[in-house]
């Protein structure tokens, strides 16, 4: 019966080994996307900090790989020092995702606070020109999240380029049928939604996808530890095994 429960246990964690490289590999992906995202809305928060949950979980992801590799190795070797050690570093990790999970929640809170402090400036910076950050980063807002202006395009009477463009209308971007020209004599070619909502939405949701990668792997690291526990206990535990491993070495 110990035989067989170290057998199940072992060949659950060679599995659970193959599947942390396959995670290394989700993980380092989720949080590439979200600096990539990030990267398209940065103009619109200024907390750099905000950032730290996906360079975490990258940092885990890479690890993981080296997690996957001791583990089977210290598993298929029986080795006692390699499971301590595949089962200290999982727990490690396993704390740092937790860590992210916080975090993910400490600054999806902030967002909302980032975006409204920061997006009334950006607009104000804007001056219809590709050579300009801040004209790029709200043309790419307004045509991806199909918004225009802050709460709605109104918003755009109060800016700088408004005043100055003085032909009454809005930039092309906020235009969503073909022939529209950006005219606010025709406000239904318009986007009637603001952005400052739907970048807040935006990033929140993407926190929570990191919020919800880190959970997800937490918990089969859970289970990594949890086998790797049984097949230490019962390997020092059962003499029967312990006889079976000195036959073998001996033969």
């Amino acid at each position: 019966m110990g035989q067989c429960g170290i057998t199940s246990s072992k060949t659950v964690l060679v599995f659970l080994n193959l599947i942390f490289w396959a995670a290394a590999g989700i993980l380092c992906y989720v949080g590439a996307y979200v600096f990539i995202t990030y990267d398209d809305y940065d103009h619109f928060f200024e907390d750099v900090y905000t950032l730290i949950p996906a360079v975490i979980i990258i940092a885990v992801g890479a690890l993981l790989f080296l997690i996957g590799l001791i583990g089977c190795c210290a598993t298929v070797r029986e080795s006692h020092c390699g499971l301590t050690t595949f089962v200290v570093i999982l727990l490690l990790v396993f704390m740092t995702e937790v860590a992210v999970v916080v975090l993910g929640y400490v600054y999806r809170a902030k967002v909302e606070d980032e975006v409204n402090s920061s997006i009334k400036k950006v607009y104000d910076e804007y001056n219809g020109t590709n050579s300009n950050a801040q004209s790029r980063a709200i043309d790419y807002v307004q045509r991806q999240l199909q918004c225009c202006g802050i709460h709605n395009f109104s918003d755009w009477k109060q800016t700088h380029w408004y005043e100055e463009s003085k032909n009454n209308s809005v930039p092309i971007s906020c235009c969503k049928t073909a022939g529209c020209t950006g005219s606010l004599i025709h406000p239904d070619d318009l986007y009637q939604e603001g952005c400052e909502a739907l970048v807040v939405k935006k990033l929140q949701e993407i926190m929570m996808y990191v919020i919800w990668t880190a959970l997800t792997f937490a918990a089969i690291q859970m289970l990594g530890m949890l086998c790797a526990c049984v097949v230490l206990c019962r390997r020092s535990r059962d003499p029967v095994y312990e006889l079976l491993i000195s036959g073998g070495t001996q033969a």
